[in-house]
């Protein structure tokens, strides 16, 4: 064997990296991710976090106690500017800060948001409060989902689910029925905006057929949790 010589190059300190938890479930995150970062200057390390075939409030509180462990398997050579946590849901049951909190325990990171807490932002920075929300789950899901918006000064009373459970079927809903159901609740005149929750729903493909059907702002997990972590990127 001959041992050959190296040199190593050293890491750009303007390209810090970014952080992604995406739920074992979940088939939608990472390819619309591809999209609305295919412009980045940073890479995007992604780790997986266990999560239930079916989500219920008891399979979404569990995620809980894996946080740590699956930011734990995220690269650290090198801090992060910020890292997401890929579930609407789960964060509206164990809540934005107490997710933060988990995340840092074992990832050196200056930020952390999740899409719950990027939709209030995004919401904040259009201007707007009255939304139509649009979701897969099941109503034990969708109650403290509504509790947590409202908690950020976000409306939610014009709403409507697909009423599903299962993971593997939800991320099958039809980008139509997405469009055709965000339409209906989207074009009440109480409503200035329309929030699709979910980051396993298929909702990149939608967003502006739905808006250029109801002329009003159009919202989605995984569409704000990308603007957020653009918008702390640039600010760290």
């Amino acid at each position: 064997m001959t041992r050959i010589p190296y040199t190593l190059d050293a890491d750009d300190p303007q390209a810090s990296p970014l952080g992604l938890i995406v739920l074992q479930t979940d088939e939608t995150l990472e390819p619309e991710f591809s999209d609305y970062f295919s412009d980045r200057q940073f890479p995007i390390h992604v780790t997986r976090i266990p999560s239930g075939i079916e989500v219920t409030t008891n399979s979404l509180a569990e995620m809980e106690t894996a946080l740590p462990a699956a930011a734990g398997l995220l690269p650290s050579a090198r801090p992060y500017r910020v890292v997401g946590y890929g579930c609407t849901s789960a964060s509206s049951v164990i809540g934005s800060d107490r997710v933060a909190d988990l995340v840092k325990q074992t990832c050196n990171t200056a930020e952390v948001t999740n899409p719950l807490r990027a939709a209030t932002a995004c919401a904040a920075d259009l201007g707007v409060s009255k939304f139509a929300l649009l979701s897969p789950y099941i109503e034990e899901v969708n109650i403290p989902l509504r509790r947590a918006f409202a908690e950020s000064g976000i409306d939610m009373d014009v709403f409507g689910t697909f009423g599903e459970a299962e993971e593997a079927k939800v991320v099958r809903i039809s980008v139509q029925s997405v469009i055709d159901a965000a339409t209906r609740l989207g074009s009440d005149p109480s409503v200035e905006a329309v929030f699709l929750s979910c980051t396993n729903l298929r909702t990149r493909q939608a967003i502006p057929e739905i808006h250029a059907r109801i002329g009003k702002p159009v919202l989605s997990s995984n569409q704000s949790l990308a603007w957020h972590m653009r918008r702390l990127n640039a600010g760290c």
